[in-house]
């Protein structure tokens, strides 16, 4: 990662009030020679204050962050707030048009391409800029997401560990104020978990939060009312939000991944039959699932066994699987202290 960024926008970031525009990022094409991918922001600032960076859209086929932070966008006013907020509800705009994951310009994951590259393709430039320009800006960080097509999500929250007792304990309270249900702190060694947004954060001394809404490409009402209400309670935790307490917040359930065993992959391409409910309690041994076979209906299907125990926190939603496929991720409760 090296030079400055590409990426542009008109907005001033230390100009008062409500400001709506686009990021443009440089995408040359057959019939766009001098194009660029626009990508939403709204930027509402008031007066010295701390700043807070809300995304969604990081994955395209997610959904209750990209409805939550359109309508933070168009209901808080300049007058409500105290230091500024910039919201991107589509962060990954071509994979938002397109229902997918990834980006259909490069097949660039974002939330797999920070810090990203400013002379890079187009998701690898979004990542730089953000890294260098908006995270650099902020106090506090959120990025809504949630299973996508690939799986289903218990509502949960997401902090990452590691850091000195002072940024730990300001996550921990962060989490509480956002009150999901389940909070999840990670030390970020599982998959891709050093070029993540929350690992750029970090990198930068930004605590963020990630959040997990929901799943299956749908809209989950609940998920939505989760991060809705904790968006506001964050907000408001910081000072940067004025005006009626959104209320106390419910207790959060402190958990984590125990290991690479919490997590149940696919051996074989199938038809994936699961065998434990979404939140249930499950034992290491106790069968996860069969998966049948195509070609061969006449033969029994594999059987598929949960090698700890834990939470069932995540399952995967497609019924065709291919080997590799994870098809579940479990929790555990963290241990006291």
């Amino acid at each position: 990662m090296t030079g400055s960024t590409q990426v542009w926008t008109p907005l001033d970031f230390e100009a008062d009030g409500r400001q709506c525009d686009w990021l443009r990022v440089p995408h040359s094409t057959d019939l766009s020679g001098y194009g660029v991918v626009p990508i939403p922001i709204v930027c509402i600032r008031n007066g010295a204050g701390p700043t807070a960076l809300l995304v969604g859209g990081n994955h395209g086929d997610e959904y209750e962050g990209q409805v939550a932070l359109a309508r933070l966008c168009r209901e808080i006013e300049a007058a409500d707030v105290r230091g500024r907020i910039i919201i991107l509800p589509s962060l990954n705009t071509p994979a938002v048009e397109a229902g997918r994951r990834v980006s259909p310009l490069d097949d660039g994951n974002l939330n797999r391409s920070f810090p990203g590259d400013p002379v890079g393709e187009p998701t690898a430039m979004i990542a730089h800029y953000v890294t260098t320009v908006l995270l650099a800006m902020a106090d506090v960080a959120i990025d809504l997401h949630a299973g996508g097509r690939s799986c289903h999500y218990l509502p949960c929250a997401l902090i990452r560990s590691g850091g000195g007792p002072d940024e730990n304990r300001e996550l921990t309270d962060l989490a509480t104020a956002f009150a999901a249900p389940i909070t999840s702190i990670s030390d970020g060694s599982g998959g891709g978990g050093m070029t993540t947004f929350s690992a750029a954060g970090q990198g930068l001394g930004v605590p963020v939060l990630t959040a997990e809404l929901g799943g299956g490409a749908t809209l989950s009402r609940a998920g939505l009312a989760i991060a809705e209400q904790g968006l506001r309670r964050v907000l408001q935790r910081y000072g940067i939000l004025q005006g009626e307490d959104s209320g106390p917040a419910s207790p959060t359930r402190f958990m984590r991944v125990r290991g690479r065993g919490a997590f149940v992959y696919a051996m074989r391409k199938g038809l994936f039959e699961p065998a434990a409910r979404m939140g249930e309690v499950v034992q290491a041994g106790q069968l996860a699932g069969v998966i049948h076979t195509i070609h061969r209906p006449w033969e029994a299907p594999e059987p598929v066994a949960f090698t700890e125990g834990g939470m069932v926190a995540c399952r995967r939603a497609p019924m065709l699987t291919e080997p590799g496929d994870c098809l579940y991720k479990l929790l555990v409760d963290v241990d006291p202290g």
